[in-house]
């Protein structure tokens, strides 16, 4: 009798805490998300942000918002390692609106004494904007249009003995997120990459829909998820499954950590990508 007691006492303790903890986790939530969506104007819902496609700036941007991004990368190819590198800055000159400006690195390594390996080089100089039009506090819903105008520069080693400019590549896309209950954010960001190049004057088009899930940690801006990034180009299909973390390592320093897998092998294997993202205050 007085063991049945003890599970009774020790089974009510053990559902009290359960629920104490699930009580503290919903205050968590609804106090970050007050933080984000209540305390200034214009509304805002707050979204969890893609770590390798990501957006121009948070979807609902309030004047004054500023972000800077380093980025690191390698992706593993068929007779190559090609080593990726990034600084980018983005901010909101005007409510809803964020601006970026991006200079994105590429180095390659040949694997083998036989292999060839592209050249090194800038990629190019990418500037960008992004509007949210839409923010929906009864759907807890966002969306967004903007504009990615790259300029494409050749390889180091031609610098000085041809053309610097060696193509466009014109990019609108759409994006629509939202979420799902606390913790559970969605995200769809799709659009079409022209590239125009300057040599023969080509017209290339590939389609590119990147679909995204995350969870955030309750009370955090700590999130696991994961990216869809999909591409049709002239009926070949591509797809790179990218599981992501990001940890929030000071008030204003998070780090985002995201491995790629293919589906499929035929140019490119495994890759690993790094950003490490700083917000000032404002």
């Amino acid at each position: 009798m007085k063991v049945l007691q003890l599970v009774l006492i020790v089974s009510v303790l053990s559902n009290y805490i359960h629920a104490q903890d699930s009580e503290s986790n919903a205050i968590k939530d609804s106090l970050y998300i007050s933080e984000i969506e209540d305390t200034k104007e214009p509304l805002k819902i707050l979204h969890a942000e893609p770590l390798y496609i990501d957006l121009i700036r948070d979807l609902g941007a309030r004047k004054g918002e500023k972000e800077w991004n380093v980025g690191l990368g390698l992706t593993d190819r068929d007779q190559y390692d090609e080593y990726l590198a990034l600084v980018e800055y983005e901010w909101a000159p005007a409510d809803r609106l964020g601006l970026e400006i991006e200079l994105p690195f590429s180095l390659h390594y040949p694997v083998g004494n036989s292999a060839n390996a592209p050249g090194n080089k800038l990629n190019s100089v990418k500037i960008a904007g992004q509007y949210t039009f839409w923010v929906s506090d009864r759907y807890k819903t966002s969306m967004a249009f903007g504009y990615i105008q790259e300029f494409e520069l050749t390889d180091f080693n031609n610098y000085g003995s041809g053309k610097l400019f060696t193509g466009n590549i014109y990019n609108p896309f759409f994006i629509a997120a939202k979420r799902l209950g606390s913790n559970f954010h969605s995200l769809i960001y799709t659009g079409p990459a022209i590239a125009h190049h300057f040599n023969n004057g080509a017209m290339q088009t590939s389609w590119q829909i990147n679909s995204n899930i995350h969870y955030m940690i309750s009370g955090t801006r700590n999130f696991i998820g994961l990216e869809f990034n999909k591409e049709f180009n002239q009926g070949d299909f591509d797809m790179t499954i990218r599981p992501q973390l990001r940890l929030d390592i000071a008030h204003n320093l998070l780090i985002g950590i995201v491995t790629g897998i293919p589906i499929n092998r035929e140019t490119e294997r495994f890759s690993s990508f790094l950003r490490l993202i700083y917000e000032p205050r404002y």
